[in-house]
């Protein structure tokens, strides 16, 4: 991808057109401020440029070039050669230009070609440098040395290849160019998380490392009980707690609430299984609808086993739920017991221990298991036939 200053002149840079009209300009970095030297030659190449190669408003490219102005073309037909070679769509240099229209008097030798290759040299595809610069501009006025490496290799840190870090990098928009990311990172060191817990931030919400305010939200999890950083739970609490805002949060406990729990009751499901609160309000009663309703059973016995919460109702509660029904019925477990604990096994534990061993009716329970389960394929067939 090495492109001399020859080959780039020898590129030919065709127009990109585009209605801009009413677009803002978003510049990610401080620009300098000497443009009140520029000369009024200066700002009207500027403007035309942008309009003529980018279909900028008069007003738009004005405004743009009290930021920036270059007086020939040989700068910013370098830096889009160097996108389109990279295989940046027509459009997609567009959005760039549009969100950081400065880039365009940069030296991309010096700003962007090293940040491309540093990518390349981890394993990422020229598809995947696109996305990611495409996603966040902000990248490319990011620094190589300062910021860009030092964030790839601390998080190569917790994760088994290069190739893994490229994937967390392409699912978080915003990854290059926060650096909460390395302070947040030694914030939860410090506070002594574990570095599988880091890794497990990582896999599933890596923008938890973009957060500004990290310490406010170890300090929350520790105030609502979980006491050691070492442990998964405090990773699971402290991702559910910056997952969701406050009122998604509350929404989540008025539904509990709505089927008898108090605050308290919510707080020690939560201490017991944080991730009962990533459960939508939506899914949450519907358990408990099913539960209540239904089954006639107690909500409150859901407190002590709130990972039901996190079980699909169609393939496991449902099932579930009519054989430990049955065997109440039959007087085969006592009604008292904690009619929670059979859906918290897995499924060959539960044949086992809920089919299986009740000879006489053995039979019967596997068929009534069996029903539910082929009811819940069917369903899902004639939900699959009716997308069509």
């Amino acid at each position: 991808k090495a492109l001399n200053s020859q080959m780039l002149k020898s590129l030919t840079f065709k127009p990109i057109f585009l209605n801009l009209t009413t677009t803002k300009l978003f510049p990610f970095s401080k620009f300098n401020s000497r443009y009140s030297s520029t000369t009024s030659q200066q700002n009207q190449f500027t403007v035309s440029y942008l309009v003529t190669n980018f279909g900028f408003s008069s007003e738009t490219a004005t405004k743009a070039s009290k930021r920036f102005h270059f007086d020939t073309s040989e700068k910013p037909d370098s830096v889009i050669a160097i996108f389109r070679n990279y295989g940046f769509s027509d459009s997609q240099i567009n959005n760039l230009v549009r969100q950081a229209p400065n880039i365009l008097k940069c030296d991309p030798h010096k700003r962007v070609l090293p940040k491309f290759q540093f990518l390349l040299s981890k394993g990422a595809s020229d598809s995947e440098i696109v996305e990611i610069v495409s996603r966040s501009p902000r990248i490319l006025y990011s620094s190589l040395e300062n910021s860009i490496i030092p964030t790839f290799e601390l998080v190569r840190r917790f994760l088994p290849s290069n190739e893994k870090v490229i994937e967390r990098i392409l699912q978080c928009k915003f990854f290059f160019g926060h650096y909460p990311v390395i302070k947040n990172v030694k914030l939860l060191l410090d506070d002594g998380v574990t570095d599988s817990n880091i890794r497990h931030l990582l896999l599933k919400r890596p923008s938890i490392l973009l957060s500004y305010d990290m310490r406010s939200a170890l300090d929350m999890v520790k105030e609502m009980g979980f006491n050691d950083p070492s442990n998964v739970n405090f990773c699971i609490a402290l991702l559910a707690k910056r997952a969701m805002s406050k009122s998604r949060w509350d929404a989540k406990v008025v539904v509990f609430k709505r089927w008898g729990w108090s605050d308290e009751m919510v707080l020690q499901a939560f201490r017991k299984r944080p991730l009962c609160m990533l459960s939508s309000p939506e899914k949450i009663n519907k358990v408990m609808r099913f539960w209540v309703n239904e089954l006639g059973w107690n909500s409150s016995a859901l407190v002590k086993r709130p990972d039901i919460f996190s079980y699909s109702l169609e393939n496991r509660i449902i099932p579930r739920a009519c054989v430990v029904s049955y065997l109440i019925s039959k007087g085969l477990i006592e009604n008292n017991v904690e009619v929670s604990t059979p859906f918290a096994v897995n499924e060959k534990v539960f044949l086992e221990k809920y089919v299986q061993s009740f000879k006489e009716e053995r039979h019967d329970l596997l068929k009534l298991y069996q029903e539910k389960m082929d009811h819940k394929k069917i369903k899902e067939n004639d939900d699959a036939s009716g997308s069509y």
